[in-house]
């Protein structure tokens, strides 16, 4: 059993900042791939960042603004979100798949991804 848990999401106003937290307990994985997904109101899901030991991958939208980082120790995954915008505003979720080599072409493939937070609110307000 495998479960991620999101927090740290909140409402902030444009130029803000907040930083998620995804911590994920049970069978932890060590060659885990993780990522962070966010769905704004009526629109489908997007890739924000992804997370493995071979490589960090960003949206070309939150590229410069968002850093996405692990501690490992912890379990945890993180994501520190800088210059919020309105349009970062939706439910951000983490996900994991166990094997971190399967989404080298995609590291946003969601078929790939097993396991799934269940989400945390982030709302911008301009």
């Amino acid at each position: 059993q495998v479960h991620l848990v999101e927090s740290g999401g909140g409402s902030v106003q444009a130029g803000g900042s907040l930083k998620l937290s995804c911590v994920v307990s049970g069978n932890t994985y060590n060659n885990r791939h993780m990522a962070w997904f966010r769905q704004a109101p009526g629109k489908g899901r997007e890739g924000v960042a992804a997370f493995d030991t071979v490589r960090t991958t960003y949206a070309d939208s939150v590229k410069g603004r968002f850093t996405v980082s692990e501690d490992s120790a912890k379990n945890t995954l993180y994501l520190e979100m800088n210059n919020l915008k309105p349009e970062d505003t939706g439910i951000y979720y983490c996900a994991m798949s166990p094997t971190k080599w399967l989404l080298t072409l995609n590291p946003f493939q969601e078929d790939l991804l097993d396991y799934w937070g269940q989400g945390t609110q982030v709302t911008v307000s301009s």
